[in-house]
């Protein structure tokens, strides 16, 4: 079978078929600020690293049912700063609550009771609970799509990086301590958890 997603008439066919191509896929889980003082959270994972020096990482961010910009978009494109927290297994009933659609003038923080800590360099808070945390600053953004699914990319400098010590050792992070979540596609609302690790070393050309 052959399908080119950009002739398929339904939106929604491409949608899940990309989804169950891409996978897994990690999750952002991005804390916004809005311009009265709210704190947003939410997840999102069209999100990827895209160099790490400088360090830059990407997040797409898509319109909600009826076409309208969801409350993180119009956060960042207000603020130009956002925080990435990380989503570990003691975090992914908390991460998937935050994506329901509270009204705009409500907190996730407040709904799902996590807790926001000032960041060093953005506005944007951090959560508390999350392992890692990654303030960042808007380096360009672009739109892709047309109304009603239209997708803004963001694509963001990480400023800093927040990470429990029992995490780093002074180069790599503990994947068995950090234990990440990550998002598939297929029927339902379906994630993966990364306990199930193998090794294979890079091969070498004499």
């Amino acid at each position: 079978m052959k399908i080119d997603p950009g002739s398929t008439a339904n939106f929604m066919i491409a949608h899940h078929l990309l989804t169950d191509v891409v996978v897994p896929r990690p999750i952002a889980w991005v804390s916004t600020e809005d311009e009265h003082g709210v704190f947003n959270l939410a997840p999102f994972s069209c999100y990827g690293l895209i160099c790490a020096k400088p360090a830059v990482v990407g997040i797409g961010i898509g319109t909600n049912r009826y076409g309208q910009k969801k409350d993180t978009c119009r956060n960042i494109e207000f603020s130009k700063e956002f925080v990435i927290n990380i989503v570990d297994e003691n975090l992914a009933e908390a991460m998937n609550q935050t994506s329901a659609p509270y009204p705009r003038e409500v907190s996730e923080f407040k709904e799902v009771k996590l807790t926001s800590v000032k960041a060093d360099l953005v506005k944007a808070p951090m959560v508390l609970e999350s392992p890692i945390n990654m303030e960042c600053r808007v380096l360009q953004v672009i739109e892709f799509g047309e109304f009603p699914s239209i997708q803004n990319f963001f694509i963001g400098e990480v400023l800093r990086v927040h990470i429990k010590d029992e995490l780093w050792d002074g180069k790599n992070v503990d994947m068995a301590k950090l234990k990440p979540i990550g998002r598939l596609g297929g029927e339902g609302d379906r994630y993966t958890r990364t306990r199930d690790v193998f090794l294979m070393e890079r091969p070498e050309i004499a």
